[in-house]
């Protein structure tokens, strides 16, 4: 059992929570708390920590039977966790690496999701997850966007990290062109939107470009795009949070579908 917070696990631990490049160096990323664990593939998992707490329920001893883990002193395991309060199962996993025809696939009308320089873990991981159960194709990250292996938004993802394919590219006018060759219409979120984004339709192959949640999109991803759509709004509010946004297209584009 560990009992210090010298032991060099525990700094490992604690080091892969903080530092992107660490976990980019080791190309592993961290999950906390029972749900994921669970749901973990276990081709994937590479080491397990529970804490002495979670060991005292036996239900929990019997999920960790054939797998290896190492048992943490509680007051070590906090100083281990992400969380304010750790649920007791930390695990190391190795990272997800997608390419571009992975995600383009063969697909006839794939469902993507393109986001510039978002920067909440929190939106990033709630998209991920949206986007599973709205059965999008996959999500595009420009390399200005938040590390998509933060602990918190491998938390905010609730276990679509592990199934919802997503890439880094250089940025959106590059991606766009990519699109084009695909035939894929993309569609803006955008305060100047000629038209309200349920007027629009999204039956075929169809991108949703998500811009920054404080500034927007960029000009030059905004005129890349096939066509500017709006939400209409009520009251005073000029935009919805990003993660939010994100949700009511691809939910519009999948009631479409299912018609």
């Amino acid at each position: 059992m560990i009992t210090s917070s010298s032991n060099a696990q525990v700094k490992q631990m604690i080091q892969l929570n903080k530092k992107a490049r660490e976990r980019r160096k080791q190309d592993v990323f961290i999950v906390e708390g029972l749900r994921m664990f669970r749901e973990v593939p276990r081709d994937r998992l590479v080491k397990t920590y529970v804490s002495e707490n979670f060991l005292e329920d036996p239900e929990h001893e019997a999920l960790l039977q054939g797998i290896p883990y190492e048992v943490v002193k509680d007051s070590v395991f906090a100083q281990m966790s992400d969380t304010l309060t750790p649920q007791g199962v930390l695990t190391v996993v190795r990272q997800y690496h997608y390419t571009m025809e992975e995600l383009m696939g063969e697909k006839e009308h794939p469902l993507f999701l393109v986001l510039e320089d978002l920067q909440d873990p929190g939106n990033a991981g709630t998209i991920l997850r949206t986007g599973e159960g709205a059965g999008v194709s996959g999500v595009f990250l420009t390399k200005t966007c938040v590390d998509i292996t933060n602990p918190k938004v491998i938390r905010s993802t609730m276990g679509s990290i592990y199934r919802m394919p997503f890439l880094y590219v250089e940025d959106v006018v590059s991606l766009e062109k990519k699109l084009k060759e695909k035939g894929i219409r993309s569609f803006a979120a955008h305060l100047k939107g000629e038209n309200s984004y349920d007027h629009e339709s999204y039956k075929g192959g169809t991108a949703f470009f998500i811009g920054n949640e404080g500034k927007g999109l960029t000009d030059q991803a905004a005129d890349a795009a096939d066509c500017l759509i709006r939400i209409p709004m009520c009251g005073k509010v000029e935009s919805l949070n990003a993660a939010m946004a994100s949700g009511i297209l691809m939910y519009e584009a999948a009631r479409q579908r299912r018609e």
